[in-house]
C-alpha cells in the first residue's frame, strides 16, 4: 500500500494534525464535533483538505477539544512543542480509496486470520477459491475495550524488561528469570533448575554435561499476547553459552507443549511419570499415587 506523501498545502497540514490529535484521544469525527459544537461536516471537509478557509474560531475548538493547543501550530497539550505521532495507518485506503478513520487501529489483511469478518478460519481450512467472502486490504474493529486492550498490548511490548534474579536467598542451581513494566509491576515469570544426568540415571558416563528442566512459564493473564513467555525463554537459553549448558528439558501438556514447540523445543521419546499427592480427609499421612503417561 502507498504511503502518505508529505504536502507543504497548509490545508491538508492542518487536516493531518487534527487527525493527529483525533486519534490521540480516541474520537471519531461525529465526537470531536460535539465535544467542539462545530457540525461533523466541517471536520470531515477540513481532514480530507475541502475546506478553502476554515474560520479561526472553528479551528481553535476542534484543536482544544482533541486535546492540543493552537499556537503558531498545534501540538499536543501534555507534549509541548511537539504534535502527536502521526497516524500509522494514513496511507492505506479502502476500496472506494478513502481514508480509514483516524482515530482507530487499522491493519492490512493477508490472510483469513487477520481480519475479525473471517468468521471461517477459526474452524476451516478453507483453500482461497471456497472462502465465502472476498478479503478486504485491511480492517479495523470499532469496539474501543478490545482497542483500548490492543494498545495497552503494544505498549506492554515494548515496555517490558526481562532480567534473571540471582542471590543468596536463591539455590545455586535455581534459574530464575522476570518479566517488568516501568515501575516494577511483574507480568511473567519462568522457573528452572539446573540438573547433572548421571546423578538422575546413574553412573558418570557423562560427568561434565549439565542440563537446565524448565519448572514454569507463567504469564499475566492480561498481557499474554505481546510475546513475554517467548522472550523469557529466550533469555533463559541466553544464558546457557556463558554456562556451558547444551540441554534444556521440560514437561508439559497443552497449550503448553505448543507454546515450548514454538520456543525450539522438540518432543522427546519417553515415558515420564506423572505423580499425585493425595492427603485423604482425616488421615494422618499423605498417600502418594503414580501413573505412567500414555505414549
Amino acid at each position: 500500500m502507498a504511503e502518505p506523501t508529505p504536502s507543504t498545502d497548509h490545508r491538508e497540514d492542518l487536516g493531518d494534525v487534527l487527525r493527529r490529535l483525533r486519534r490521540r484521544a480516541d474520537l471519531n469525527q461525529r465526537e470531536l464535533a460535539a465535544r467542539a459544537g462545530v457540525p461533523q461536516a466541517a471536520v470531515a471537509r477540513i481532514e480530507s483538505g475541502r475546506a478553502t478557509d476554515p474560520r479561526y474560531r472553528t479551528v481553535e475548538r476542534l484543536i482544544r477539544a482533541a486535546g492540543g493547543e493552537l499556537r503558531f501550530g498545534a501540538e499536543a497539550a501534555d507534549e509541548p512543542g511537539h504534535l502527536p505521532a502521526p497516524v500509522p495507518h494514513d496511507g492505506f485506503r479502502d476500496q472506494a480509496g478513502r481514508r480509514y478513520p483516524a482515530h482507530l487501529d487499522v491493519w492490512e489483511v493477508r490472510e483469513p486470520k487477520d481480519w475479525p469478518g473471517a468468521w471461517w478460519a477459526e474452524w476451516y481450512n478453507l483453500p482461497p477459491e471456497r472462502w465465502p467472502l472476498p478479503l478486504p486490504p485491511a480492517t479495523y474493529e470499532l469496539n474501543r475495550e478490545y482497542r483500548n486492550r490492543r494498545r495497552r498490548s503494544e505498549w506492554v511490548r515494548g515496555a517490558v524488561a526481562v532480567r534473571r534474579v540471582t542471590g543468596p536467598a536463591l539455590p545455586l542451581t535455581s534459574w530464575r528469570f522476570v518479566a517488568e513494566l516501568p515501575g516494577g509491576e511483574l507480568v511473567g515469570e519462568l522457573r528452572a533448575h539446573e540438573r547433572s544426568p548421571h546423578l538422575h540415571w546413574g553412573g558418570e558416563e557423562h560427568p561434565g554435561e549439565r542440563e537446565v528442566v524448565v519448572d514454569g512459564v507463567l504469564v499475566a493473564a492480561d498481557h499474554r499476547r505481546p510475546g513475554i513467555g517467548r522472550r523469557l525463554v529466550q533469555a533463559l537459553v541466553g544464558e546457557f553459552t556463558r554456562a556451558g549448558i547444551r540441554v534444556a528439558r521440560a514437561l508439559a501438556d497443552e497449550p503448553g507443549v505448543s507454546f515450548l514447540l514454538a520456543c525450539g523445543f522438540r518432543l522427546e521419546a519417553g515415558r515420564p511419570a506423572a505423580l499425585r499427592l493425595d492427603r485423604p480427609a482425616g488421615a494422618g499421612r499423605p498417600v502418594s499415587a503414580g501413573r505412567p503417561l500414555p505414549r
